[in-house]
């Protein structure tokens, strides 16, 4: 009888321990699944997230757009039409301002390399071919005045002198436009601002009554031309004054390149 109890408990120990066995086998299994389903959830959270910040964006970028169309209907078509066209007017003269000065900008030290080795070498022709060569309006200045290089030092001096003055006129063409632009547009838009002012107080006289809300419209709407002349004038006097100190960078080093270049040429005769 002891025998059985004691094999009935042997069992029953065995059971137990293999069930327990059984389950901490399947609690590993158990969490790594939901340690998936998390990392899953999450990887949808955050793609739904920036879905969400996208379109965001691209709502923000309709509402700007949607806004100044608003308000430019609202300054009025005839006036905001104007200043609009200052601005592309404006804009278009100070790019292709700037263009012309990048492409006319040259290396002045190596040019005056280029023609100081040319001088030893071929002389005044081959010096005047370097400079036939190479694009910009300080090439064209050496290129006069080894042109009159032969009729004397004071000849040729005089001939840079004059024609970078030439040179300096061709680099600030245009300025005086983008200049009127820059005056005209605020003045188109004070002059929308006070039409609407003029309409707004005529839209009182009809009312018989000073309605505030009335007069803040009419104000408000008229002020829209006065900003947008402003905004116009600001950035053309941006590129403006770019413009300007472009130019009066290049015409320092037309000034001291020339002055390099009757050194040279003074150099020049002595050798010969």
């Amino acid at each position: 009888m002891k025998k059985l109890f004691t094999l009935i408990a042997v069992f029953g120990m065995l059971t137990i321990g293999a069930s327990k066995i059984a389950v901490a086998q399947d609690q590993p299994a158990d969490t790594a699944q939901m340690e998936q389903a998390a990392d899953t959830a999450q990887m949808e959270e955050a793609a739904a997230t920036e879905m969400e910040e996208v379109e965001e964006v691209a709502t923000e970028g309709q509402g700007l757009h949607k806004a100044i169309k608003q308000k430019f209907i609202e300054g009025g078509a005839g006036f905001m039409a104007s200043v609009l066209l200052a601005l592309i007017l404006g804009l278009a003269l100070a790019i292709e301002r700037i263009l012309y000065l990048n492409f006319a900008t040259t290396n002045t030290e190596k040019l005056l390399k280029k023609v100081e080795e040319a001088l030893e070498s071929g002389g005044i022709e081959a010096a005047k071919e370097v400079c036939r060569n190479t694009r910009g309006p300080i090439a064209s200045i050496f290129y006069q005045g080894l042109d009159r290089a032969n009729e004397g030092i004071e000849v040729a001096e005089k001939s840079v002198v004059s024609y970078g003055s030439v040179q300096m006129g061709l680099l600030e063409k245009n300025l005086s436009w983008i200049s009127l632009f820059i005056a005209i547009a605020p003045m188109l838009g004070f002059m929308g601002t006070v039409i609407g002012m003029i309409q707004a107080f005529d839209a009182i006289r009809i009312a018989g009554d000073v309605n505030a809300s009335l007069v803040a419209g009419g104000i408000g709407v008229a002020l829209i031309t006065t900003a947008s002349g402003l905004i116009v004038a600001v950035i053309l006097q941006i590129f403006y004054n770019y413009i300007l100190s472009k130019i009066d960078s290049m015409v320092v080093d037309m000034e001291d390149s020339s002055i390099s270049l009757i050194d040279l040429l003074v150099k020049y005769n002595l050798k010969k």
